[in-house]
């Protein structure tokens, strides 16, 4: 499995422990390190099925500042991977790549770890 987080979030610190505890290896990727490209993201959004909506974190600083509830509405689809692309810390996480090639996001993550 493949996990990308952040290391100061509470709901990753989770996700985390619940892998340790239950001994699955997983490949960390720290988000505010790393952050995914625009193509990533893009692929991510495609292969989940989930709406573009629920790689934003919502909850975030950034998000909030900058008003993004309201500008993401007028904006492209292909504006939103870019501006998902600008800075880790408006992409949700935790995001999670299992084995059997499922991706999940936010609260989905601790929902499928806790069902092994």
């Amino acid at each position: 499995m493949k996990l990308i987080c952040y290391k100061r979030c509470s709901t990753c610190k989770g996700v985390e422990k619940i892998l340790d505890e239950k001994n699955i290896s997983y490949e960390l990727r720290d988000i505010k390190d790393e952050n995914p490209t625009r193509e990533e993201l893009k692929a991510w959004h495609e292969k989940s099925g989930y709406d573009i909506k629920r790689f934003f974190n919502t909850s975030g600083k950034i998000y909030r500042e900058e008003n993004l509830k309201d500008k993401l509405k007028d904006m492209s689809l292909e504006e939103k991977y870019d501006l998902l692309a600008t800075d880790g810390m408006i992409v949700k996480r935790p995001i999670l790549f299992t084995d059997d090639d499922k991706i999940l996001v936010g609260p989905d993550v601790k929902k499928y770890l806790e069902s092994l």
